[in-house]
């Protein structure tokens, strides 16, 4: 399997992307998930799940998904990791914790994870909960979640790249 080392996840919808996501935790293999794995899974198991999800009800959107798919199949050949064409966010309070930081003006370099980390290690969840940014059940998700993206993409991936606009 062939790795991309540009951010192809950019290239994806976000509609595609989450069915990309979706059927690689579907199905839980081993094995790297390639392109063509995802190509044939919609393909074979896929229809009986149409119904229930509300993203890929209309027949347009299905169509439109398998088309983008292909054309990244063309692109990107068989092989691509399936898990490169997703694209990852921070959930909105992990955005709102990180926006914190990336406005510090009298910040040198820009944060990575790993500062917004030590930074929730320090203390921001409960200044975040003491200001009204975060709900106590959200600030509680925060750490996780940021080791779950440290774990993926590395302590020194900038922080300001999984900021979620909404």
């Amino acid at each position: 399997m062939i790795r991309n080392p540009i951010d192809i996840a950019s290239r994806t919808s976000p509609e595609l992307s989450i069915l990309i996501e979706s059927i690689v935790n579907q199905l839980d293999s081993d094995e790297p998930v390639t392109l063509a794995t995802v190509r044939s899974f919609i393909e074979h198991e896929l229809p009986a799940e149409l119904s229930e999800d509300e993203h890929l009800h209309h027949f347009d959107t299905f169509e439109s998904l398998i088309d983008e798919l292909d054309a990244l199949i063309e692109g990107f050949g068989e092989s691509a990791a399936a898990i490169d064409f997703v694209s990852i966010y921070a959930s909105e309070p992990l955005s709102r914790a990180i926006e914190i930081i990336v406005s510090d003006e009298n910040r040198e370099n820009p944060p990575t994870l790993a500062t917004i980390r030590d930074a929730l290690a320090s203390g921001l969840s409960a200044r975040l909960i003491g200001d009204g940014v975060l709900e106590e059940d959200e600030a509680d998700m925060l750490m996780p979640e940021i080791e779950e993206l440290i774990d993926r993409f590395g302590d020194e991936a900038l922080a300001e790249e999984f900021l979620r606009y909404e």
